[in-house]
């Protein structure tokens, strides 16, 4: 009942015509930023970080994260109507979904995709309001040692959870390590890594490494390919609504499932892509249906909208209890608390109850104001494809290069975005992940900070990871996952030489 109790606080908060303004405004530019291919929640968030500024940290991150819940949104648009993921989490929706609009069903198969979101996205926001509290309050015995643990944890959890090679994967965090190590250290007054420039004192922001990385070297990559799209639309009948809103509660097993699958792999640094395809994949072998899937099945669209709005608002969990991002835009929020001046983590419930709590009660609010306004205005998003997207990009890039130099006004900081969108390009090509590279930048600093503390206190003993039950197991549960990819490759050539 307490946590029923701050969350009344919480809406008591936001409850103003300037936040709940705010919040549509979010949601409007999220869902256009969903539809947007070469574009996606972390570059949307990151592009518009700059703008929030001059707000109050809880306006400033109300429309933020309606920012986020409008991408989740709007990635189903362009993949059921013109079968172009706008999200990287999207791609499971077209395999029923775009069928489904080639029958005649896009009204049936989005307001399916968006209820779905709705509802994975509720079931998460439930579990954040009676879980963070408890977290929160877990957390308060950590010390130096046990926050070193959890960062190592989450830096391992990438490299023996994450799809791909490990070392890729590797490169990439180290890469963000030697990046946050530039500029001054905190402890010594020494300078690191600056070769001499006095605008690398203050070390690579993070804000405009996230803004070249996605923004910048998502456009390249979206401009080497020549995206051109068709000039389609489609209506959402309000009995069409209905009709299919009478069907949907045939389907709450997949809802249950599809939902905690999500809130896993939100809470791991799994994210909200793999659990779209995770979910998909378990509908499909678990559904009487399941031979049918990819031919207009309305389970196939329920299962991977419902797991990756579910993913997506689940990852705030351990950013907000813990300090540590669950996603890769949770890391750009990560970033723009601490620029506010706000510490994630289990003090934060503690010192700033109505940040919390706000942030908390406008998920619910920005997920029914989300809800409302794309079953509403699906035939105005629609038609921003039929933009060119020759015209689209350079207007992307401006703003880019304008929130790049709004944060420290300096121009230097316009060619290091440059320098990083050239980067994000030769990732993609490469196939090397970003999600770590950025997790290292905004957390290689603290995680370093930590370290430096347990071994000053322990005099330089690297037993302290292992001085309690606690922090020993966080260290060798991390140990474990660095190590996971060599094990399991060990056990199948050990199979196959059986």
């Amino acid at each position: 009942m307490q946590e029923v109790g701050a969350l009344m606080q919480g809406f008591g908060v936001i409850l103003t015509p300037m936040n709940i303004g705010l919040m549509f405004v979010g949601i409007i530019l999220g869902v256009v930023i969903g539809v947007l291919p070469g574009l996606g929640g972390a570059n949307g968030v990151a592009i518009l970080l700059p703008l929030t500024f001059t707000m109050s940290p809880t306006s400033a991150i109300i429309m933020l994260s309606c920012i986020y819940w409008g991408a989740l949104f709007g990635g189903a648009i362009t993949s059921i109507l013109f079968n172009i993921p706008g999200e990287p989490w999207s791609v499971a929706t077209t395999f029923d979904g775009y069928p489904m609009a080639q029958q005649g069903r896009a009204g049936e198969a989005l307001t399916t995709a968006f209820t779905s979101s709705f509802v994975g996205a509720l079931v998460a926001v439930v579990m954040i309001t009676f879980l963070a509290p408890l977290v929160a309050r877990f957390a308060l015995k950590f010390g130096p040692p046990e926050y070193f643990s959890v960062y190592l944890l989450t830096f391992c959890s990438f490299v023996g959870m994450g799809k791909g090679s490990p070392f890729k994967i590797l490169a990439s965090m180290a890469l963000g390590f030697g990046l946050a190590a530039v500029g001054m250290d905190t402890v010594t007054g020494q300078l690191r890594l600056t070769f001499g420039q006095p605008e690398l004192m203050r070390g690579f922001d993070f804000l405009i490494a996230v803004i070249g990385l996605f923004g910048i070297g998502e456009i390249l990559l979206s401009m080497e390919e020549g995206l051109e799209f068709s000039g389609k639309s489609a209506r959402i009948d309000p009995k069409i609504v209905l009709q299919t809103w009478k069907k949907l509660p045939r389907y709450w097993v997949t809802y249950l499932r599809s939902a905690l699958v999500g809130i896993w792999m939100g809470i791991t640094p799994g994210g909200a892509t793999p659990a779209s395809f995770m979910s998909y994949g378990l509908a499909k072998k678990m559904s009487r249906n399941g031979p049918k899937f990819g031919t207009g099945e309305i389970e196939g669209v329920v299962a991977p909208e419902t797991a990756a709005h579910a993913a997506g608002t689940s990852a705030l969990l351990p950013m907000l209890a813990l300090g540590i991002p669950g996603s890769p835009t949770a890391a750009v929020l990560l970033g723009g608390l601490l620029i506010w001046g706000l510490q994630p983590g289990p003090l934060l419930f503690v010192e700033q109850k109505d940040f919390v709590w706000g942030l908390i009660a406008s998920m619910y609010l920005g997920n029914i104001a989300g809800l409302i306004v794309v079953l509403t205005c699906v035939p105005a998003f629609a038609a921003i494809l039929r933009i060119p997207f020759s015209v689209i990009a350079p207007v992307i890039i401006v703003i880019c290069a304008i929130g790049s130099y709004t944060v420290h006004n300096s121009i230097f900081d316009v060619w290091m975005m440059v320098v990083f969108g050239v980067a994000g390009y030769a990732f993609k090509k490469l196939n090397y992940p970003l999600a770590p590279l950025v997790l290292a930048i905004v957390l290689g600093d603290r995680a370093e900070a930590s370290f430096r503390q347990a071994m000053l206190v322990s005099q330089g003993e690297m037993s302290v990871f292992f001085s309690n039950g606690l922090v020993g197991t966080m260290t060798g549960l991390a140990l474990a996952l660095l190590f996971w990819p060599l094990v399991s490759w060990a056990l199948s050539r050990f199979r196959a030489s059986a």
